[in-house]
Order: structure tokens, then sequence, then C-alpha cells
């Protein structure tokens, strides 16, 4: 029989919020051995259908048992939405030693860095991107729909999409469960748990996101305007906008 120790949490899309990794709320938990077997087991034999994402990742990686996915903290993202929730794109950066159900995919990089993961951690959790979003999901947000999903990417060294990477991960990196990604992208771990300094975050975020999409000041207003029928966005708005005249 398992200790707790060794069990891991499984993750379902209730588990995660927009900028919270942890909700408390599980669909079960697994030996954590055991899974780290069949997972491992599985991208292996899934290595060879050109089909699978494992396809892509060099032969090398893919023996490791030190790279399995859930070992490290990754994006996941809510299936089961609507245009009409608060939030329609739900992503989070859920931290290692979990596993997921079909309810929360997640993505894997087969390229790419750390730092490019918050990249677009930080673009998904914007509030411009998720107003695109409700224009086109209707129950399900799959990976025919997050594929489609246009990612304003002016290259590494851009200021503007540099700032959106450093955001995004000081507001990821929540706790130590995120010290060697942190790491690796240069933020420091726990520097935006102040609601105050956080919620100016998101506001920044949104401001840069915004930037980067080519959008001008009607167009945010339009975003803002029309994001919901039941949630007055005046105020968000304004604090965005301070930070969007910054930039420009």
């Amino acid at each position: 029989m398992s200790s707790q120790s060794d069990l891991w949490f499984v993750y379902k899309g209730a588990s995660f919020d927009l900028w919270n990794p942890d909700t408390g709320v599980y669909y079960a938990s697994v030996d954590s051995a055991e899974i780290s077997a069949h997972l491992q087991e599985r991208r292996v034999r899934q290595h060879a259908n050109k089909r699978s994402p494992f396809s892509e990742f060099a032969k090398e990686a893919i023996d490791s048992g030190e790279t399995l996915p859930c070992l490290s903290p990754r994006i996941a993202f809510r299936d089961i939405t609507n245009p009409t929730n608060t939030r329609t794109v739900v992503a989070a950066l859920i931290p290692g030693q979990v596993v997921v159900t079909n309810q929360a995919p997640y993505l894997l990089w087969p390229k790419g860095t750390p730092t490019d993961e918050a990249f677009l951690l930080g673009v998904l959790s914007s509030m411009v991107l998720d107003w695109y979003a409700r224009c086109v999901v209707e129950l399900h947000l799959n990976f025919h729909i997050l594929n489609n999903l246009p990612i304003p990417d002016p290259g590494a060294g851009h200021p503007i999409r540099d700032r959106v990477a450093e955001i995004a991960a000081r507001l990821a990196a929540c706790d130590d469960r995120y010290t060697g990604w942190a790491e690796e992208v240069g933020v420091p771990v726990g520097s935006a748990n102040d609601e105050a300094a956080k919620y100016d975050l998101i506001c920044e975020l949104d401001a840069c996101v915004a930037h980067l999409y080519g959008l001008d000041e009607d167009d945010l207003a339009v975003i803002y305007d029309t994001f919901s029928e039941n949630v007055d966005y005046t105020d968000h708005h304004a604090a965005v906008l301070t930070h969007f005249r910054k930039l420009a």
C-alpha cells in the first residue's frame, strides 16, 4: 500500500485557475511509481508514431524517464468551457509531480525554452487573447481550436515579448514547486504573491499583449466594453490603459 508521500494528485480542469495552479480540487490520486512507469512505457511506444507529438522528441530524451512531462511544470488548460464563463481560456502552469485527465490537456515542448513557455502562458492568460477565443469557442477548447488561436510572437529579444515572459513567469512561479523553472526563466519565486502587485502585473500583461497584437486604444475599448454582459471592466480597462500608454 502506497504512503501519502508516494501519491500524486490527478488534476481535472477545476484543479487550476488563472494564476492559481492548485485550487485544492482534484479528480483522484495515484501511485507515483506506477503512473510514471505507465506514462514512460506509453510515450516510448508512441515515439514511433509520426502522428504522436512525442515523435518530435529525440530518442535519447524519450528513453530517459527523467524527462517525463509530469515531473516538471507545464502549461495545462481547461477543455470544458464556454464563451459566457468569466473567462473562456483558462490556462495555468501546473506543478510537477501531478498528472492530468483528458479535461485538462497540457502542452509539450519538443523545442523552445522555459522563457518561450512563459511567453505563451502570458498570451493565453490575457483578456486580449480571451476576447478572440470567446468568438470561436462553444463548449470545449480542444487542440483544433487552440492551435488556430493567433499568437503574436515577434521573436526572442523583443522588449515587450520579454516583458510578457517575465510577468507571466513571476505570476506563475508562486511557490517552491517552481524553483527550477523560475531559475531558468530568470525570475524569483513568490515575487507576485502580494494581491495588489499581482493585479498590477495582470493589467500590465494585458497592455503588453495588446501592443504585440498591434491594437490601439479604440480596440481596447471594444474588448473591455464587450467582454461580458455581466461584469463591468471599466476600472480594469483604465488600469490597462495606463500601462498601454506608458508602452506607447
